[in-house]
């Protein structure tokens, strides 16, 4: 891959993107997240691989208070935006929310004043019928307007041989061209052949866990909210932190900062993206810039 491609990480969380685009050959110039605890986590992966971001002050906070201005150029412009006022399994009060529903608008805001030649968004799967479809139509209306194709796929974990039932809306566009003309197409899914049982180390009664959650943890088995203990060789296994950063499809050279809590590691990776899923759409979208010749 083209190591000139560049990208910025909004809502970063913990470096899902990062770490995606990064093994696709991929610069990130640019990141930001408010969670102090991700920051500490994002920081002590990534500081060794981009230390311009912390050195040269590249690793905001506040998106609100980011200048564009003050931000390097960049290709693509990468954000999992909070997901918590489209999601099911929370109030769902979308763009009324006061504190996390607007951030779509300072999204808007930047690629607006950055001018990226792609954008990569993603959210949960409930985004697209939010309010009988209305927040997805003013999702997809104002980027367009902003000259970018658009286009959206519902992709799960087990669609890039991650056994997690995760499934999330991803939305993609380009600069200065329709989505009726585009040719950018998404992956296609690849065959699962890693089992819930090879994270687990035994014999587990399904083959891919449920969508892991940032609460409820070790919840009663026959809880129809468990995602989290599963019968395993006869037993009941409630899963560990490592056994959930593998089914975020994380390296194995992701690490929390030792006195990072327990239960803040597994709010981090409740919260994460999972990796090979983001890199297999990551892929497309450098490939459609360089043979499309998006400039």
């Amino acid at each position: 891959m083209n190591n000139k491609i560049t990208f910025v990480d909004m809502f970063c969380g913990i470096g899902g993107f990062h770490f995606a685009f990064n093994n696709l050959g991929a610069k990130c110039v640019f990141a930001c997240d408010n969670n102090k605890y991700a920051r500490q986590t994002y920081e002590f992966n990534f500081k060794d691989i981009e230390p311009e971001l912390f050195e040269n002050g590249y690793f905001a906070e506040d998106i609100v208070k980011v200048d564009p201005d003050d931000m390097p150029d960049f290709d693509i412009f990468c954000a999992g935006f909070p997901c918590q006022p489209f999601s099911t399994a929370g109030y769902r009060k979308g763009f009324n929310d006061p504190n996390r529903g607007n951030m779509f608008f300072e999204v808007l805001r930047l690629i607006k004043a950055k001018r990226p030649r792609a954008f990569f968004l993603e959210n949960v799967k409930g985004l697209t019928n939010h309010d009988n479809g209305r927040t997805f139509h003013i999702i997809q209306e104002k980027l367009t307007e902003l000259g970018y194709s658009f286009h959206y796929k519902l992709v799960k974990g087990t669609d890039h041989n991650v056994p997690q039932l995760r499934a999330r809306t991803y939305m993609v566009g380009f600069r200065d061209e329709t989505t009726e003309k585009s040719t950018f197409v998404f992956p296609e899914s690849e065959p699962l052949t890693c089992t819930l049982s090879d994270v687990l180390g035994g014999k587990c009664d399904r083959i891919a866990a449920r969508a892991l959650m940032t609460m409820g943890w070790a919840k009663r088995i026959d809880s129809p909210f468990n995602w989290s203990v599963y019968m395993v060789d006869g037993k009941e296994h409630l899963i560990t932190v490592d056994e959930s950063r593998r089914l975020m499809g994380f390296p194995d050279s992701f690490k929390f900062p030792e006195n990072m809590s327990m239960s803040n590691r597994r709010i981090q990776l409740g919260n994460a993206v999972i990796v090979p899923a983001i890199q297999a759409t990551a892929r497309k979208i450098i490939e459609y810039i360089q043979t499309a010749d998006i400039a």
